[in-house]
């Protein structure tokens, strides 16, 4: 049963809705071995504050985010896939400097593509062994079990020498 998890989201969508699916516990079975999951890394948010529309617009080219332009964001909080392996610290909520001087061409306004959202199912699929789910009446999140870089840097250090 916990190789099925997330299967009937990618059933429905590679059959275009017109699947049906369904399953049964049989029983207990000796360890099948493990189930490989995502390669790639996350985004993962630097401090807390606002998703701002000018950062995420750079920050494009480094993955797909989860959270959109005004959503309230916290250190720590998993706000995106990173399009290479390993996990990378970003910093969301920095905005535009405003000066005097305007070029033309330079205030384009961003268009950011509309944030993958997750189901329940698709977020335990989703995470990696030091991930958590976050489960609000309003909201599904992702998160590190160490919210703060330094506890993560420490906790994969004490994993590699043990």
């Amino acid at each position: 049963s916990r190789g099925i998890i997330g299967l009937r989201s990618n059933m429905l969508t590679a059959t275009q809705g017109e699947a049906i699916m369904t399953h049964r516990f049989m029983g207990y079975e000796p360890w099948r071995g493990d189930i490989p999951g995502r390669q790639d890394g996350s985004l993962i948010v630097m401090e807390t504050g606002t998703a701002i529309a000018y950062s995420l617009d750079n920050l494009q080219d480094r993955g797909t985010f989860f959270v959109d332009a005004g959503e309230e964001v916290y250190e720590g909080q998993v706000i995106g896939e990173n399009n290479r392996p390993g996990d990378l610290v970003i910093n969301v909520t920095r905005s535009k400097k405003l000066t005097n001087h305007r070029a033309s061409g330079s205030d384009d306004k961003a268009s950011l593509p509309p944030p993958r959202r997750f189901t329940l199912e698709e977020a335990l699929e989703y995470i990696q062994e030091d991930e958590y789910v976050e489960v609000t009446p309003k909201n599904i999140r992702l998160r590190k079990v160490y919210l703060k870089d330094f506890e993560r840097k420490k906790a994969s250090k004490d994993v590699v020498t043990a």
